[in-house]
């Protein structure tokens, strides 16, 4: 009777070990993620949950901060199995998740039934820098007409829909951001050096703005509208 216990408890042991030594693969790149672009802050992914398409177990391995662009109803399993059905939200929809989160997420629903979308940035620095750049040049935000949708130590995120032939003053971007389009147009922006570049935009494109740099933007066309997340 002994020895069968202690081979139970020996076994329970092991058991318990084994969860604990359980190594899941990062959220991305998974079915569904397409990779933006990537550089020493941030890597940016296109995430689609497609419907009814099994999903592994992942783990965040970084705070993620992001903007979904559609709604479409996914299920969240953790790793005990529990589900979570996802709930109807309007967008864009400012979004931020700590790092270490472990579950799956799999989009569910019939052939006519949307997919969520999503921009999707994973913030490589475990914590903020702190870093901003300083200059006798407003700063790109807070400005006229730019709604604050969230703001955490991590990151601070804006919404703001440009008009066409009303040109944003010149201004500094004091902090590394990534611009999220929700609707598209073409957009001209000048630089503090007198340079132009004009650039038509979509919905769910995503632009990296380098702290430090200095322009302004006028919309020529269209009604470009963007989620602008500012890396702390």
């Amino acid at each position: 009777m002994k020895s069968h216990m202690l081979a139970l408890l020996t076994f329970g042991i092991c058991a318990a070990g084994l969860l604990v030594a359980q190594v899941y693969p990062h959220a991305f790149p998974r079915e569904g993620a397409k990779k933006l672009f990537e550089n020493d802050r941030v890597a940016a992914w296109e995430v689609t949950w497609k419907k009814n398409v099994l999903q592994p177990i992942h783990r965040h391995l970084y705070d993620m901060a992001g903007v979904y662009l559609r709604y479409g109803a996914i299920n969240v399993t953790t790793p005990e199995g529990r589900v979570s059905p996802s709930r109807p939200f309007e967008v864009p929809r400012s979004y931020f998740q700590l790092r270490a989160i472990t579950h799956k997420e799999e989009g569910v629903g019939g052939l006519d039934d949307p997919e969520r979308l999503a921009i999707m940035l994973d913030l490589k620095e475990p914590e903020a820098t702190g870093a901003v750049a300083k200059s006798d040049m407003p700063p790109a935000f807070p400005r006229d007409g730019a709604v604050m949708t969230l703001d955490n130590p991590r990151v601070r995120m804006w919404d703001y829909t440009w008009i066409v032939n009303q040109p944003v003053p010149m201004h500094i971007h004091e902090r590394d951001s990534v611009e999220v389009y929700v609707t598209g147009g073409t957009l001209l922006r000048r630089t503090a050096d007198g340079k132009e570049e004009t650039r038509t935009v979509a919905t769910k494109d995503a632009r990296f703005v380098p702290q430090g740099r200095i322009d302004s933007e006028e919309a020529l066309s269209g009604s470009p509208r963007a989620i602008t997340i500012e890396l702390k």
